[in-house]
């Protein structure tokens, strides 16, 4: 048995970017953990994923920008479903303590 809250990357110290971390991969899904500590995505470069993404913030807080949806503030036990094909970005995590995201990917096989 693991804890998604154990060995948590430095992302701190990697400011460059998020730390991504698969924790399962089966056929049709893909979930990982992933850890920011400060990190954005830059505004030119919004992910723009070809599958359906679910995300639960599980510590921390955040804010995302969707196509879709705009902009939403979120905090630990929010979640959301971002559909294929939508631009989206984080545009603020915490600074001074990690972010922890739960994401599953519905992957197409």
């Amino acid at each position: 048995m693991d804890n998604i809250f154990n060995n948590l990357p430095d992302a701190a110290r990697m400011m460059a970017e998020e730390q991504f971390h698969t924790l399962l991969t089966r056929p049709g899904v893909r979930i990982e953990r992933i850890v920011s500590h400060g990190q954005i995505t830059p505004v030119d470069a919004p992910y723009i994923q070809p599958v359906d993404e679910w995300v639960l913030l599980l510590a921390g807080a955040a804010r995302l920008w969707t196509a879709s949806d705009g902009e939403r503030d979120l905090l630990p036990g929010n979640h959301l479903l971002i559909p294929a094909h939508i631009p989206h970005r984080v545009t603020w995590t915490l600074e001074n303590a990690p972010t922890i995201w739960l994401a599953i990917h519905f992957e197409d096989y």
